[in-house]
């Protein structure tokens, strides 16, 4: 072999990255993958993954099984201002490049935390079923190579098309709202082994576009305005108000430059998710004629073990007469970022003794919400096609009630806040 196929990929980060090191540490239950210079970085073992699950039929034979494979996918760096990663060690020190990082990459040495909570169905949090963990920035970019050892510039091309595909997901937490990427650029070129060269730095090739792939999935644009107020929780407090709502800054790249941008609303893709699974939930055992006061056993309805549940959101695994059973979810949710400068409220509240109808001592609190205005949010949704048509109705049923103010989203619903309007369309 005198030639290697090679190209330099940058992706974009659409939604914020969950690239989990599978450890903890004293501040988040879940802390994402780090390079050598403390940067986050995705795993090119986990690219290759989700490469290799896109490829399909033939997919041994490329990626490799019983033989190694013809493939190789570097680690992905992060691009910092002047879009270039940091992937050599300090000659002297052997240990750190970065003796003094930018600015810019001083906002990656502490990341957004997204606190999670998993509710019954009751509308109440399970106990012990609070955790958070770190995410990277909406909009960072990230470089890296993937290299082919067959001389092959058609098959090389076939696994580069890969990246078009519209459901490409990078970490975990797909069916959260996380991993959506997109390809910034991809520059390709076919090497001799003399002048090849390793350096994701290195200007190689010429620019070459993905084939945009044809995907299995409906496309739902849900758009959405709030009528009131609303909150999605951050679980802190803040000078103003013991609970206060989530934000979040995105990463902007323009012209060989990028920033951290002030912090924005966003509507989390969890918080959508939970709200449509409960009340899909409760749309199909309408239709299967299934009612609260007619069963003893509501968990054989409700959550995971709702059919209609299990098809579209999926179910963990779990071993049943020797099987083992479980399902990935078949949706796929996007985060919503919106503007940065949105108005709030404080609401005051005290918790009243029922006996002397005086304050309860110690209960008063605040909780910050954020002011309805003309801003609307268009949150994708992408489902797979071939669930059966009954789960798809009362997806659609649910989603049917977000618009009509019918399902209130975020924290606080109980005393009316979270009610939106809009529409829904498919394609």
């Amino acid at each position: 072999m005198s030639k290697v196929h090679i190209a330099h990929i940058v992706i974009e980060a659409q939604t914020p990255l969950k690239v989990g090191s599978s450890a903890m540490d004293f501040l988040n239950d879940a802390p994402v993958q780090r390079d050598w210079n403390g940067l986050p970085m995705i795993l090119g073992t986990s690219i290759a993954g989700v490469l290799r699950k896109a490829y399909g039929n033939g997919a041994k034979k490329v990626f490799g099984q019983d033989e190694g494979s013809k493939v190789l996918i570097s680690n992905a760096l992060l691009l910092d201002e002047h879009e270039k990663v940091h992937e050599e060690l300090h000659e002297e020190l052997h240990e750190e490049l970065l003796l003094e990082k930018s600015k810019f990459l001083r906002h990656f040495e502490t990341l957004p935390v997204r606190q999670h909570t998993a509710i019954d169905h009751t509308g109440t949090a399970k106990n012990g079923a609070k955790f958070d963990e770190e995410v990277v920035y909406k909009g960072s970019r990230f470089k890296f190579s993937i290299e082919y050892i067959e001389d092959d510039t058609e098959g090389f091309e076939k696994i580069l098309n890969l990246l078009g595909k519209e459901t490409l997901r990078f970490g975990g937490g797909a069916t959260k709202g996380f991993g959506k990427v997109g390809v910034v650029s991809v520059k390709k070129a076919a090497m001799d082994l003399a002048e090849y060269t390793s350096s994701l730095n290195e200007d190689i090739g010429q620019e070459y576009k993905p084939a945009i792939a044809d995907t299995q999935y409906t496309k739902y644009s849900l758009c959405i305005k709030p009528d009131n107020f609303f909150m999605f929780g951050s679980g802190f407090g803040d000078d103003e108000a013991d609970m206060t709502p989530v934000y979040e800054s995105v990463v902007e790249y323009n012209e060989n430059s990028a920033k951290l941008s002030k912090k924005k609303v966003f509507i989390p893709a969890s918080s959508i998710k939970g709200a449509l699974s409960h009340r899909t939930a409760f749309y199909y055992n309408k239709a299967q004629g299934v009612f609260v006061d007619e069963v003893s056993n509501h968990d054989d309805f409700t959550g995971e073990n709702n059919e209609a549940v299990k098809a579209i959101f999926g179910h963990k695994k779990e071993i049943k007469e020797g099987e083992e059973l479980g399902q990935k979810g078949k949706v796929l949710i996007s985060d919503c970022f919106k503007k940065e400068n949105a108005s709030t409220k404080t609401f005051d509240h005290v918790s009243i003794d029922r006996f002397t109808g005086g304050a309860i001592d110690g209960a008063l609190f605040q909780e910050k919400t954020v002011a309805a205005d003309d801003e609307s949010y268009d949150i994708e949704i992408l489902l797979e096609k071939g669930v059966d048509g009954e789960y798809v109705q009362a997806f659609e049923c649910a989603l049917n009630d977000i618009c009509n103010g019918m399902l209130p989203l975020g924290g606080a619903t109980t005393k009316g806040h979270g009610v939106f309007s809009g529409k829904w369309s498919k394609k």
